[in-house]
This record gives structure tokens, C-alpha cells and sequence, in this order.
């Protein structure tokens, strides 16, 4: 049985953060310990996540666009000293989108219209979106670890279909 919780804080051992429709709770969040309910909304968890990190979200929205020059689902540097970057798989205004977590991304495979996560710890979500989104936000995020890090790794972390990753 999946715990439920009042509050939540983004860290290092999060994975994905999911939307949920439910009178409980209104997100679901997957650990690499566990997996929560939670009773905030996802985009609370996110803004809050950016201010531990010592900015606002549209700060960090700007910032990133700015850098990268992207405009729409812009991978976000929640609290890059701590290298937690997220991505979310639609529109923040959507519904429906979902907030992966970079450095817990070992692979992407499609699956019909949908895309499999499988996370280092083993744990994989069905995610309902097309491979090559997924893809190509797994690349943009890498570029803003590269950009906003000052380091020179996120490239190539994970392990794509293409790439030949085992299954």
C-alpha cells in the first residue's frame, strides 16, 4: 500500500512526480525508496522545489529559455546544487504532465503511443507520450545540467532504445 502524505520536498531520491485526480490526494510521487500520495497539488511541489533551490519557478523558466532558446516544456534546474533536474513530459499548464526526474532515467523504450521509463533502481512508468518527446526532453535537460552546472556531464547519461540499452 502506497503511503499518503500532507507534504512532500523534492530530493534527491525522487524519480517522477505524477498528477492524480482524487479527493485524497493530487499528486503521486515515486521514490527510489517508495512511493507516495500526496495531498499538494504537483505544481506546488515543483514551485516550492525551485524556491528551495533559491528561485522562483518562472525565474527558473526564464532563465533556462533564455539559455536554451526553447520555449515550451522547458526542463527546469529544481535545485541544481543538489543536480536535481526535471522535465515535464506536456505543458505545466496541462493536466496531464508528468515530472521526470533526469539523473533516475536509465532508459526510454516506446510502447505503441507510449513511452516506458525504467528508472537505476528498476522501477518503470508507462508514460503517455511518444519516445521521441521523451527523447528529446532527456536532451534538452542535458543541455541545461551542461548550461546551468558548469560542468561538462549530462550528455549521454542514459541508455536509449537506439542506443542499444538492454532490456
Amino acid at each position: 500500500m502506497i503511503k499518503t502524505i500532507t507534504n512532500y520536498e523534492v530530493n534527491r531520491g525522487t524519480m517522477a512526480v505524477i498528477p492524480e485526480a482524487h479527493e485524497q490526494h493530487r499528486a503521486k510521487v515515486l521514490e527510489t525508496e517508495g512511493d507516495y500520495y500526496v495531498k499538494q497539488p504537483l505544481m506546488k511541489l515543483i514551485k516550492r522545489a525551485c524556491l528551495e533551490g533559491g528561485a522562483t519557478y518562472d525565474g527558473r523558466r526564464k532563465a533556462v529559455a533564455h539559455h536554451l532558446g526553447i520555449t515550451q516544456k522547458i526542463p527546469l534546474p529544481l535545485q541544481p546544487n543538489q543536480s536535481i533536474y526535471a522535465f515535464p513530459t506536456h505543458a505545466p499548464t496541462n493536466f496531464n504532465c508528468y515530472w521526470i526526474f533526469y539523473n533516475h532515467v536509465r532508459r526510454i523504450a516506446p510502447a505503441n503511443d507510449t513511452s516506458v521509463i525504467t528508472f537505476y533502481n528498476g522501477k518503470q512508468l508507462r508514460v503517455p507520450v511518444s519516445y521521441y518527446i521523451l527523447e528529446k526532453q532527456m536532451q534538452r535537460t542535458a543541455y541545461c545540467i551542461t548550461r546551468f552546472s558548469g560542468e561538462r556531464r549530462g550528455a549521454g547519461v542514459f541508455e536509449s532504445k537506439r542506443d542499444g540499452g538492454d532490456d
